[in-house]
């Protein structure tokens, strides 16, 4: 009789667990009714449980609110000051001060009307004669291009 009792016993908190998951709804509807089940010894585990999820949302919706003011950035003005290419960049650019931005686009706007980006590593531009002379190699990576621009505005 004694494992009798056993079974039942575990079912029984099963039961209790069941029921508290569907209350859950209910107490992070009503946050008043949350502290009076608290009082139930033992129920003090699973409201414990469900409060933590219930500050996550909280801190969700905290969260957009400070992305609101950054939406007010400015751009740096650094990137819109005019700059002079040198005359290996000219040739591919023109001989125009451009900002570093434009100067940029540029460049793209050259290297895929030649078709210069490599087929097979997309991030990897293919250099021809007036791309060799700004970038001092055959091959460069897409992220080590703007440093090598830069060595030729000034």
């Amino acid at each position: 009789m004694a494992t009798a009792k056993k079974a039942p016993a575990k079912k029984a908190p099963a039961k209790k667990a069941a029921p508290a998951k569907k209350a859950a709804p209910a107490k992070k509807a009503a946050a008043k009714k949350a502290p009076a089940k608290k009082a139930a010894p033992a129920k003090k585990a699973a409201p414990a449980k469900k409060a933590a999820p219930a500050k996550k949302p909280a801190a969700k919706k905290a969260a957009p609110a400070k992305k609101a003011p950054a939406k007010k950035r400015t751009p740096n003005p650094a990137f819109m000051k005019p700059l002079t290419p040198s005359a290996a960049l000219a040739a591919v650019v023109g001989d125009k001060p451009l900002p570093r931005t434009e100067i940029v686009s540029k460049m793209w706007t050259y290297i895929k009307a030649k078709g210069l980006q490599d087929k097979a590593n997309k991030r990897m531009v293919n250099a021809d004669d007036k791309l060799k002379a700004v970038f001092g190699k055959a091959q460069v990576s897409m992220f080590e291009m703007a440093g090598l621009i830069g060595k030729h505005v000034k």
